[in-house]
């Protein structure tokens, strides 16, 4: 994984932890859902279509705090909705931060010139900017005119305040291997972002677009095709060899729903970030109640053409750490 080593180091001691501990379920990473509310409506999300009394909502820090201390994860995705949107959002990263979490904050950057002033540049702390594409590609996925540009301003603002900055980038099935190859050496090369992360889009139910989902079979096409003459090597893209070599289809994995789990509003949601099974109250009730083993393709028809990174990337991570051969393969960005 292309973290800093520092974290990487740091990630390798708690996986050792949960195996000295014996512990078979652990979370690496919660996605944190403190609102539902956002100033965009993009074609792939449905996270607004909740109901109105529901988009008003915003989880009190104290909450959010305390979902989060009662997981033990290391690291922490705060999503929604648009976060930005939260007015005490910039003290629930200030918390998290005190507790020694790994936070990485993701927007789609709209609103950061005028929120940027309430957050200090941490070595814990990543903004993480949903960019889709090039102009027109990410216009267009957002439904927003003018929302790149956006975007890239707000990006260059955050590098020059010194802060952290990330992108991640999902791809549907309009989007071809030179839209990928485009996006990611423009992030990479121009921009100069720290980390890119990528993901082929899920299918929401209550997405606006439900005509561009990428079966694994295009999703296997495009990145193989993207990834050709060596160019996933240059570019500074933040998941495990492991994982990219699923993604184009070199080997397969098996699903670790509980690897990433999701709290939001609503409580902590069964299964995963994608699937929405019902909640549970506490960590403790999702983890012992769930039957996990009933997920994943193969298993779950919801999940046949899933390969998003939440429920991958944790196998491919515990895969690499638990090798010397691809932790060093890992460390060097093969």
């Amino acid at each position: 994984m292309a973290m800093p080593f520092r974290q990487n180091v740091r990630l390798g001691r708690y996986l050792l932890k949960q195996k000295l501990l014996r512990r078979e379920k652990f979370p690496l990473l919660v996605e944190l859902e403190p609102l539902f509310a956002c100033n965009l409506k993009c074609a792939g999300c449905g996270k607004i279509e909740q109901p109105a009394a529901l988009l008003k909502k915003r989880m009190p820090v104290e909450q959010a705090v305390a979902a989060i201390e009662e997981s033990g994860a290391p690291m922490v995705s705060i999503a929604g909705g648009e976060p930005l949107m939260h007015k005490e959002i910039d003290e629930i990263v200030r918390q998290l931060l005190a507790r020694n979490k790994i936070v990485f904050l993701c927007t789609n950057a709209l609103l950061m010139p005028k929120h940027l002033h309430k957050f200090k540049p941490h070595r814990n702390f990543s903004w993480m900017v949903h960019v889709d594409g090039l102009k027109d590609r990410h216009d267009l996925s957002v439904n927003k005119e003018g929302g790149f540009e956006g975007a890239i301003d707000a990006i260059k603002m955050a590098k020059a305040a010194g802060f952290r900055v990330m992108t991640n980038t999902t791809f549907f099935s309009n989007d071809s291997p030179q839209n990928v190859i485009g996006v990611l050496d423009y992030l990479n090369d121009v921009v100069e972002v720290d980390n890119m992360q990528i993901s082929p889009a899920y299918a929401y139910q209550k997405a606006p677009d439900q005509e561009h989902w990428l079966g694994v079979t295009e999703t296997r096409e495009l990145f193989a095709k993207a990834f050709a003459n060596g160019r996933r090597r240059k570019w500074r893209l933040n998941h495990s060899p492991i994982f990219l070599d699923f993604l184009e289809g070199k080997r397969d994995l098996a699903c670790t729903a509980w690897g990433i789990p999701s709290y939001s509003l609503l409580g902590w949601q069964r299964p995963c970030y994608l699937l929405d099974d019902g909640y549970a109250a506490t960590y403790k009730e999702l983890i012992e109640e769930t039957d996990w083993d009933a997920f994943g393709r193969g298993k779950d028809p919801r999940c046949a053409n899933c390969m998003a990174h939440c429920g991958y990337e944790p196998t491919a991570v515990i895969a690499t750490l638990g090798s010397l051969k691809e932790s060093v393969r890992a460390a060097v960005g093969r």
